[in-house]
């Protein structure tokens, strides 16, 4: 029987982040009431939280310092958080004494171009101003453009010198500000160099000095701004008001209390999280969770903020608090994300950190020491000097790595992937192992009662199951539900109230009081605690299920097999890590034949299995396979799984449908029960990696090409100018690259995800509808295919029962000439439970309870037991699967495809 632990307290890490952080508001906080800002919130009766501050001015580490030393020393500011590549500045500060229009003018003044962003718009949205450049940008680059003409008429050579004036005054605020402050940034270099080209009397490379830099900090402005939109797309669609179910009041979201029901009409966006406790629809989670296809919702299912109610009426009463949503806790934990520099990161600050005093060091020694040894074309050397005075300022490097993180970030988030900080993300790029709990994570955690026995005729069957319910009533685990369940069908009904004490033993199960009975509860290690040493023997035990105890008084009394399937996806998955040469291990606290079971519905994935594992096994297991292997991976529930999940080098936890600790417990978080998102989030931080070496290679070569220029051949301040900051440009456009789909999978497996999709979707709906008397939970298979991801099959069998089969309509891709289809058979037909393609269960496989409950607005027909709608697969001739004769053969001809062929 699996290990159970109790939800441990929250990770000082995640708690010092948090702290870090001020709890957002709750939606209702940032809208009507609140004049802008993002997010504001009192704590503690005192302090508030400006979230976000769009400040055009920010481009690089250099103005961190700036913007610290202008806001700092006001009266009510608390502490102040500049986020780089997004240009967003967090104030936390007392209103009373510091408002928000204070801030902004002191931002301004400096000439960083602030403003508050208001709630509900796109992440930088207000840094581009629009999407226009600055009037100072524009009459810069008309005067320099007319100066073009100089050779025509030779007055309008002094336009180029109005064109580096026209252009100046952001840069000069800027670089006032720095001086006062005894900084040195790229606006002093600029203005040095501008003002140096204009002495030498070179009018017109003084204008392009100051017009490609404006113009290109404009351009890498918007670069960031799109790189950044989406980040607060979940935060701005909360409404700002709800209905409360009973009365029909109109109220703010901050107002609502926990244990209020609150209406959701189709259409809505879900405000907070609850319980659906009347009504029936269909929600789409992809917001949340990254997966694309609506979950059916009704009592009691699980609704969350930020999701959208597609086409019924729900109530949900409320189980959090607005702030405390699962939608806020992912805002909070993607900020802080934000805040966090990776090991990359702190390397290269510390070197620019002494790369700009030394270079500028040199450009003086080089314009200072030939003047004094009396040496010819002094104006060669002046302008050499200048060359090295823009490349002093190192911009793109320091760019080069935030920028990538920040992106990876976000698309990670956007994927259902919440990973905590630029270490961790290089961290996943790094890893060559991969351990995986069973239970709940390779496994749906969907248990299932086998078998109850009561041993002896010392207690009666209706009597264990009242104490065994009643106590396990008390724990979170998985298998607790299903035997409450259980219980319940056997008219049984649990009474938590009169367990006098509960506690969790970890990696063996529970104890209770209950009657003034002593009650262990757990797998075969409990029988020892309890000092019950008899162990019987079960042939349940031989077909992989997993065998629970009950201890009273030191008497076993009960014995009880469950069982669980693999999720699906999760054999793809595995192969996946092996094909990026990533070691796959099973860490359990099974038993033996419940680990071989999953293994072997898994295909024999698995490369290691270890079974009964207490919390400290694993720990050691984790520690054992770092040293001989490298970094390693651990995806866990959550449940049992925390110090393990600590001590990886990458924690994953399941959070939506994990324990409620998950999220902040792990390294990174997986929103989704889709297990395929874990090689997703492995390629996406080996692309981060990579593209953060490309991003240092070639800001440095630009550099050093600029420097080999002017000695070389010629020292031209514009190409400098272009070096630096045309490369700070190039950093940002070719880390948004990270921003597309990863790409975990071959071609069409895009849309072999609408497959199993939509599959999932229908057994949801099927089995929601409660519809058991046509089939008993029969398997939604699809081909046997691996490839495009439809990997599960039935092979065809003898079969006393005729076969159901479902086609799917699938929109298909717009380049699809035509709709093709897939086949999934339903059989009931019993079978082993070998490997995939056993005749059996497959791994993976959706369930439905009857294929007639499919719903009418996907039915073509019904015919002879089969239900027909078209989709967007095929079989593997291209050819629709119309006749009987083929219907026969199940899915074991079908395959998935790519692009319509």
């Amino acid at each position: 029987m699996t290990s159970r632990a109790e939800r441990p307290a929250k990770a000082p890490e995640a708690a010092a982040l948090e702290e870090s952080l001020l709890l957002p508001a709750a939606a209702a906080e940032r809208s009507g009431d609140v004049h802008g800002g993002g997010g504001i919130r009192r704590k503690k009766g005192k302090w508030e939280k400006t979230t976000y501050l769009d400040v055009l001015g920010v481009c690089c580490s250099a103005e961190v310092a700036l913007v610290e030393r202008l806001l700092t020393p006001i009266a009510g500011v608390r502490k102040v958080t500049v986020v780089v590549p997004s240009r967003t500045v967090i104030v936390e500060h007392d209103p009373a004494a510091a408002s928000q229009s204070h801030i902004v003018k002191a931002l301004n003044r400096a000439g960083l171009e602030a403003s508050v962003r208001a709630y509900g718009s796109s992440s930088g949205g207000g840094v581009a101003g629009g999407r226009w450049p600055s009037p100072y940008v524009v009459a810069s680059g008309a005067l320099l453009l007319a100066s073009f003409l100089a050779p025509l008429l030779p007055p309008l050579r002094w336009l180029a010198l109005a064109s580096a004036c026209a252009g100046a005054p952001p840069v000069l605020l800027r670089a006032i500000a720095s001086a006062t402050r005894l900084a040195l940034d790229i606006n002093i270099l600029m203005l040095i160099a501008a003002a140096g080209a204009a002495a030498l009397g070179d009018y017109s490379e003084a204008g392009a000095i100051v017009f490609l830099f404006t113009a290109a900090e404009w351009l890498e402005a918007l670069a960031c701004a799109r790189a950044s939109t989406g980040m607060l797309s979940l935060m701005s669609t909360i409404p700002t008001t709800v209905v409360l179910a009973e009365t029909g009041d109109v109220v703010a979201v901050r107002d609502v209390e926990v244990g209020a029901v609150v209406a959701v009409k189709a259409g809505e966006v879900v405000p907070v999280d609850g319980v659906v406790v009347e009504g029936r629809s269909e929600v789409d989670e992809s917001s949340l969770t990254g997966e694309s296809f609506p979950v059916p919702k009704q009592p009691p299912a699980e609704v969350w903020a930020g999701t959208i109610n597609l086409d019924g009426y729900i109530a949900v009463r409320t189980n959090a608090l607005a702030e405390n949503s699962t939608v806020a806790k992912m805002e909070r934990l993607v900020e802080a994300a934000q805040n966090s520099r990776s090991k990359t990161q702190r390397l290269i600050d510390t070197c620019a950190k002494y790369y700009t005093p030394a270079v500028v060091v040199l450009a003086a020694s080089v314009a200072l020491v030939p003047l004094l040894l009396g040496a010819q074309d002094m104006k060669r050397w002046f302008r050499l000097a200048l060359v090295l005075l823009v490349s002093a300022c190192p911009c793109a490097l320091v760019l080069s790595t935030p920028v990538a993180t920040f992106c990876a970030l976000l698309r990670a988030a956007r994927m259902g992937v919440l990973i905590k900080g630029g270490d961790i993300l290089e961290t996943l790029g790094e890893i060559r192992v991969a351990a995986f709990d069973k239970t709940g994570t390779l496994t749906k955690g969907e248990f299932s009662i086998d078998g109850f026995h009561v041993m002896g005729d010392k207690v009666e069957l209706s009597q264990l199951l009242y104490w065994l319910s009643s106590i396990e009533s008390k724990s979170s685990h998985p298998m607790a539900a299903a035997l409450v369940e259980y219980a319940q069908s056997k008219s049984i009904q649990p009474k938590p109230e009169n367990v006098t004490e509960f506690h969790i033993i970890p990696g063996e199960g529970i104890y209770g009081e209950i009657n003034g009975r002593h009650v262990y509860i757990g797998n075969r290690r409990i029988l020892t605690r309890s000092s019950s040493y008899s162990v019987p023997e079960m042939d349940v035990q031989e077909r992989g299920a997993s065998i629970g105890y009950v201890i009273c008084d030191r008497d076993l009394v009960g014995a009880f097999s469950l069982s669980d399937d693999c999720r699906t996806g999760a054999a793809e998955a595995i192969r996946e890590l092996r094909s990026m040469g990533i070691k796959s291990v099973m860490l359990t606290g099974d038993s033996r034949s419940a680990a071989t079971h999953a293994q072997e519905q898994l295909g024999g994935a698995m490369e290691e299995l270890h079974w009964e594992l207490l919390p400290a096994d694993k720990v050691a297991l984790v520690g054992e396979l770092n040293l001989a292997s490298g970094p390693t991976l651990m995806v866990g529930d959550g449940m049992n799984d925390a110090a393990v999940l600590a001590a990886a080098d990458v924690g994953i936890a399941m959070g939506l449908r994990g324990s409620a600790a998950a999220m902040e417990t792990s390294h990174a978080t997986l929103m989704s029960s889709d297990i395929l998102r874990v090689p997703a989030a492995v390629v996406l931080g080996r692309h981060a990696r990579r593209t953060i070496a490309v991003n240092v290679a070639a800001s440095v070569a630009a550099k050093a090409a600029a420097v080999v220029l002017a000695v070389a051949w010629r020292p031209v301040l514009w190409a400098a100018v272009i070096a630096d900051v045309g490369t700070c440009l190039l950093v940002v456009l070719h880390s948004m690259t990270l921003l597309r789909e990863p790409g975990t999978r071959r071609r069409g497996d895009e849309q072999a995800e609408v497959c199993r999709a939509t599959a999932r979707s229908l057994a949801m709906r099927a089995q929601l509808a409660g519809a058991s008397s046509t089939t008993a939970t029969d398997n939604a298979e699809v081909s046997g295919d691996r490839t495009n991801g439809c990997h599960c099959c039935q092979k065809p069998g003898k079969s006393s029962e005729k076969a159901h089969s479902v086609v799917i309509d699938i929109p298909a891709a717009a380049s699809s000439a035509e709709n093709q289809e897939i086949k999934i058979t339903t059989a009931t037909a019993k079978g082993g439970a070998g490997g995939c393609c056993s005749g059996g269960k497959a791994c993976g496989a959706s369930t439905v309870t009857s294929v007639t409950d499919v719903p009418k607005k996907c039915c073509a027909g019904k015919e002879d037991n089969r239900v027909r709608v078209k989709a967007a697969c095929c079989n593997n001739g291209g050819d629709e699967r119309d006749s009987r004769k083929e219907a026969e053969h199940g899915c074991t001809r079908a395959r998935c495809c790519s692009g319509g062929k």
